[in-house]
């Protein structure tokens, strides 16, 4: 388990101090798991005072590492967002030895003389000195791991990202961190959410390009296309992973206009037992009500066009090797296509 010290919370302001004159300090890092004894190769950070490590998640999509699309969904519950920043095991006790002696190395940098001892005496004092831990852990090597803050790539400038303030705790091989950010199944199926690659929301439309007031306009996806999309989140050497899946279930049709008439009216086109959405127009059509579609009430004139928005929304679930599991909130991917709409022309005799 975690102790809890005063000299944690000397310890964060000392070095903030300290790295206000030091704008970047990379430091030397790794990772072993809880229970498979591997090493990782970590890097880390002290920009603010905390040092965190690079994580060590991987993730796979659809059981490959290709690409499956090209958008990143948005959440549609607004109070809820993928995980900024969590804590999972980073360094070894010789790791976080050598961390001291790296920031005792920045003395030889010009301006900086003392810098890195001041660092150094503090980082100490806190793995060294018994105040929690005693010469780094060093007894305990290959019994555990220090667990450090990591930020989730996709979410670096978000403000959240820097909550993670503790500094690397010990956790002995088996246990389970006492904090609430520290890596459990559902933060990597949440870290998957992030990752998964839902392709564009183009659509079908006929007529295609330009349509006329008054004329249903037919609007179709392709079922090849909206498939189901996974993505695994594993951190290697521990057997630990998890697995979102996303499944599209509508696609909500804004014509752009209040002048408009949508089909269904609610705009929502459901998904069909084939997978596809809509239905392609067929020729001798052009009077008959599309099960998915929009007629323009008005022309788009001198503005040249009216931004239609397609918007898909995917169902979120997820699954794990320890059997835990269930459902994240849906989310959102869509386009803007521009559709010009015309008066219809008629010959007067």
């Amino acid at each position: 388990m975690r102790p809890a010290t005063s000299t944690r919370r000397l310890l964060v302001p000392a070095l903030a101090l300290a790295v206000a004159a030091v704008p970047s300090v990379a430091l030397a890092g790794g990772g072993r798991d809880g229970g498979g004894g591997t090493e990782g190769s970590g890097s880390g950070s002290a920009q603010d005072g905390v040092i965190r490590a690079e994580t060590k998640v991987t993730t796979s999509v659809n059981g490959s590492s290709e690409p499956a699309g090209t958008g990143t969904l948005t959440p549609e519950n607004s109070n809820w967002t993928p995980p900024a920043c969590w804590y999972e095991p980073a360094f070894s006790p010789k790791e976080i030895e050598k961390t001291v002696k790296l920031w005792r190395s920045i003395d030889g940098l010009p301006f900086l003389g003392g810098v890195g001892d001041f660092v150094g005496d503090s980082l100490d004092a806190y793995y060294k000195d018994g105040d929690p831990y005693e010469n780094y852990n060093l007894d305990k090597e290959g019994e555990g791991m220090f667990w450090a803050a990591v930020k989730n790539p996709n979410r670096k400038d978000d403000p959240e990202a820097n909550s993670c303030n503790e500094q690397p705790f010990w956790v002995d091989e088996g246990d389970v961190p006492d904090e609430p950010l520290a890596l459990t199944p559902q933060i990597l199926a949440e870290y998957a959410y992030d990752e998964l690659p839902v392709p564009g929301t183009e659509i079908e439309m006929k007529p295609a390009g330009a349509t006329k007031v008054n004329l249903p306009t037919w609007i179709w996806l392709d079922k090849a296309k909206f498939k189901k999309i996974s993505v695994t989140a594993s951190l290697p050497g521990t057997g630990l992973s998890a697995t979102t899946t996303a499944e599209p279930v509508s696609l909500h049709i804004d014509p752009g206009t209040s002048d408009a008439r949508t089909y269904p009216a609610s705009g929502d086109c459901e998904i069909n037992a084939d997978g596809s959405i809509g239905e392609p127009y067929a020729q001798g059509k052009a009077n008959d009500t599309p099960p998915c579609g929009v007629t323009y009430l008005r022309a788009s004139g001198s503005d040249g066009s009216y931004p239609l928005q397609a918007t898909v929304t995917w169902k979120i679930s997820w699954t794990s090797t320890t059997g835990e599991g269930g459902d994240l909130p849906e989310g959102t991917f869509g386009a803007t296509q521009d559709v010009t709409v015309q008066e219809i022309q008629s010959v007067n005799r």
